[in-house]
């Protein structure tokens, strides 16, 4: 493992490269920048880090990310609540918000059925889905989940779940190729892909 040679400075490029997609030069930049940095911005951004990890939960409707008990898709009653779209995780649902194309509400099921990687149906918010289309007056979940091998499992997995709930079960369309995720698609491609969608 590479050194600076200031063991403090060490452990905050260690720390940074923890960070997905954060490689050493990237973190060793990022440390350097902090090094450097305004002592006011530095304070600034710890505070920033520990805010929101103290200030954030799940939303108790849809399991996206919130400061209060729903976040603010769930509360906001200009929303279609017969149509609900279900994601992997709640970067999808920023991506999808980002489109301006879907005014109903979420649900976040917080992964993927994955036997290889240890996910099977009970770890994911599978169970609070069937209830919501129960309870709620759902007529329609719209699968905008990543179409991976995984994903397309997962799906096929929701459809049976469902078949017998009397609601319209629909997955995105074109647009959103194979094996791709959300979060790195352009909203014009998440657009389209939400207003063509089809039955599944």
């Amino acid at each position: 493992m590479r050194t600076s040679g200031l063991p403090v400075l060490d452990k905050l490029i260690n720390d940074f490269s923890k960070l997905p997609g954060i490689g050493y030069k990237t973190a060793q930049r990022l440390a350097l920048f902090i090094l450097k940095s305004d002592p006011d911005y530095v304070s600034e951004l710890a505070d920033a880090l520990l805010s929101v990890k103290e200030n954030t939960r799940l939303c108790a409707q849809c399991f996206n990310i919130s400061e209060h008990e729903l976040c603010s898709v769930c509360a906001d009653r200009r929303r279609d609540g017969g149509l609900l779209c279900v994601v992997e995780d709640v970067v999808d649902v920023m991506a999808i918000e980002d489109s301006h194309e879907f005014r109903g509400l979420y649900h976040v099921l917080g992964g993927v059925i994955s036997p290889l990687s240890g996910t099977m149906p009970d770890d994911l918010h599978l169970k609070e889905l069937a209830e919501r289309v129960q309870a709620n007056g759902v007529r329609e979940v719209l699968l905008a989940i990543n179409p991976s091998t995984e994903g397309e499992a997962t799906m096929i997995y929701i459809s049976r779940m469902l078949k017998d709930s009397n609601v319209r079960i629909t997955r995105i369309a074109s647009g959103v190729p194979l094996g791709s995720h959300l979060e790195f698609l352009d909203t014009a491609t998440i657009g389209r892909a939400i207003q063509t969608r089809r039955d599944l």
